[in-house]
């Protein structure tokens, strides 16, 4: 099973739900997707819920998709001519590396993200007003969240 993205997007911040075993190619793809529906939508910053992924990469792997993502980010806002958007990944051991290696990298060649083990703590830093933040719901992002957004589902094909 690769890699399944769930998004929604309002107010100037897109919600990513990933689900499935991360692979390097798989993570790819995927960001690409999520990078399209910023362009789209006009998204500043990105909650990306992994909390549903599974796998174990190792420090190759997390330097890679990290000066990759960085990479892909700066071509982005290049391209469009807009600031960098902001990313809060949410994820869990052991796909969360304690060391944040991979976001070390990725924030050493510019992008703006940091990854999390709580979503309470990544909305946050991604300065949701408080009024969205709202305890017991979804991502704590209040019942009615995005008030004005859309639903989008990409479901990944397996591959041999």
């Amino acid at each position: 099973m690769g890699m399944s993205l769930s998004l929604s997007a309002g107010s100037g911040l897109l919600h990513v739900d990933a689900a499935g075993d991360f692979s390097i190619e798989e993570a790819k793809r995927t960001f690409l997707e999520v990078l399209l529906a910023v362009e789209r939508r006009g998204a500043a910053r990105i909650l990306f819920d992994g909390r549903e992924l599974e796998g174990e990469p190792e420090d190759l792997e997390r330097f890679i998709y990290g000066d990759w993502a960085a990479n892909a980010v700066r071509e982005y806002t290049e391209r469009a001519g807009v600031h960098p958007p902001q990313f809060a990944y949410i994820l869990r051991l052991p796909l969360l590396d304690p060391r944040r290696f991979g976001e070390t990298v990725a924030v050493n060649r510019g992008m703006h993200v940091r990854a999390f083990d709580n979503i309470q703590e990544g909305v946050a830093w991604l300065m949701l007003t408080p009024e969205k933040r709202q305890p017991g719901t979804p991502g704590g992002l209040g019942p009615d969240w995005p008030a004005s957004g859309s639903r989008v589902s990409f479901r990944s094909r397996s591959h041999p």
